[in-house]
């Protein structure tokens, strides 16, 4: 078989150490799937672990360098093959996250990237970075989860996905998706269409991520069977939700009063996930009931405050860069809608 890539070894850092080269096999894995579409996984790998060569030939992958880098180098390579068995598609981003989850934490990177919430059309629906699956394991462990952090994070698109696995496996009766529609205020009245056609603006991106969660042709029935209720806040006001599964997204946009009736329409057998970005606050007055619920109830028992950061983005690259750039320039915007 042709090379599919190859060149010297630089110059080690330390004179002193011999370069040394160490040979993977890669057995049991398609190797398209762990070197990349043009070996970018491989690329990636000698950006991550510096002083190294990656080259690759047959069923074996050959590192050669510095001792030490080769050593973290076949590491973390040894990371991703796994990530592959585990039906993980590996491209550069997972490289990154298995990078920088060995760095942070004693976890293998199979077992925080490869862990499965729900698989629809062929496409699994996973944690993909650590902060993630600590936010996906606080939902199993808790009844109110609290997801805070910039936009990009996953927060709703992880929430609606593990209220979707909880439906599947028959654990609550129904879903309920909701937000503030705090942009319309007193502007509602004088939009054209119906109430649902005026509020339907701002339920969108929920009917869009549930779109990709669940079978298109059987929304429809569901939510007229009441199994799957996506609706403005202020909907549910005097009501007690039992044995459901409730998602309450862009909370920073709640006012403190419209929080506390949300958190006490709690149900028996039912789950709560609060969402929302403090940095991006529109309700009227500044008075964010997501930023005083903080206060107010963090270390109550059952209640977990998940905090998630830029290194959690997981859109395109520079839209990390871009939320640190703005928290770094500290006006207050470090998150995007």
């Amino acid at each position: 078989m042709a090379w599919l890539r190859g060149h010297l070894p630089n110059e080690p850092a330390d004179n002193t150490a011999a370069p040394v080269t160490r040979v993977i096999d890669v057995e049991d894995v398609a190797m398209i799937r762990v070197l990349g579409v043009h070996d970018r996984v491989l690329g990636q790998v000698e950006k991550e672990c510096p002083r190294v060569s990656i080259y690759a030939r047959g069923n074996q992958i050959s590192v050669s360098g510095d001792p030490g880098n080769v050593n973290e180098a076949i590491d973390l390579l040894d990371e991703l093959i796994d990530l592959a068995r585990h039906g993980v598609e590996v491209g550069a981003g997972e490289v990154s996250q298995a990078a920088r989850i060995r760095q942070e934490s004693e976890e293998a990177a199979a077992d925080v990237l490869a862990h499965p919430i729900i698989s629809r059309n062929g496409r699994t629906i996973r944690p993909k970075t650590l902060g993630q699956k600590k936010y996906v394991d606080s939902i199993d462990t808790n009844t109110i989860v609290f997801g805070i952090g910039p936009a990009g994070t996953g927060k709703t698109y992880l929430a609606m996905a593990k209220a979707v696995e909880a439906l599947d496996n028959n654990e609550v009766d129904r879903i309920i998706l909701t937000r503030p529609a705090v942009e319309a205020g007193e502007r509602l009245g004088f939009l054209p269409g119906t109430l649902a056609e005026k509020i339907d603006p701002y339920l969108r991106p929920l009917f869009d991520a549930l779109h990709e969660m669940m079978n298109p042709d059987i929304i429809p029935k569901l939510m007229a069977s009441g199994t799957v209720e996506v609706a403005p806040l202020a909907y549910m006001r005097g009501r007690t939700l039992n044995n459901s599964f409730i998602v309450l997204d862009e909370a920073q946009n709640t006012t403190p009063e419209q929080m506390k009736m949300f958190l006490t329409r709690l149900g028996f057998r039912s789950k709560m996930v609060i969402t929302g970005d403090v940095t991006q606050v529109d309700v009227p007055g500044g008075q964010s009931g997501l930023a005083r619920v903080v206060d107010i109830l963090d270390g109550v028992d059952d209640i977990h405050f998940e905090r998630l950061s830029a290194k959690d983005i997981v859109r395109h690259k520079l839209v990390s860069a871009i939320v640190d750039a703005y928290a770094r320039f500290g006006d207050g915007s470090g998150g995007t809608k």
